[in-house]
């Protein structure tokens, strides 16, 4: 396998529980491994996400934690997710499912590049752009 480029989220206390939701959204395999598999098993945050990670079906990957005790994180604001091609019945799917309970920014819909373009920020605080592309003039 060759380099890979994909999101890594940081959740406070609840990745275990986003990272089923996404797992929803886009099927796949999801791993999760726990800080109490590496350390102390009795340790306070011991059943926390140290990592995890969501390969799909479509070829994304998505990798995630809860901070550690002792490390800052900002909801929403560090990261963007983008999703972008041209399969328009897959694509919806994944936005209907990701603005259940989320905030749209820009609704999904035909833009002036001639794309399909929509942001909603997830019931996780999650940030996401969907680019669906359109038909091409020629």
């Amino acid at each position: 396998m060759g380099s890979r480029l994909n999101p890594y989220i940081s959740f406070e206390n609840n990745a275990r529980e986003a990272m089923e939701f996404y797992k929803g959204v886009f099927g796949g395999d999801l791993s999760i491994s726990t800080f109490g598999e590496f350390g102390d098993k009795d340790a306070p945050g011991a059943d926390g996400v140290m990592h995890a990670m969501l390969e799909t079906p479509s070829g994304y990957t998505l990798m995630a934690s809860d901070t550690p005790p002792g490390m800052s994180r900002t909801v929403g604001d560090n990261i963007t997710v983008s999703l972008s091609g041209d399969d328009s019945d897959e694509l919806h799917d994944y936005w209907d499912k990701l603005a259940q309970g989320g905030q749209v920014s820009v609704p999904l819909e035909k833009q002036m590049w001639g794309d399909e373009f929509g942001a909603v920020q997830d019931r996780f605080g999650v940030n996401w752009m969907i680019n669906i592309a359109g038909a091409q003039q020629g």
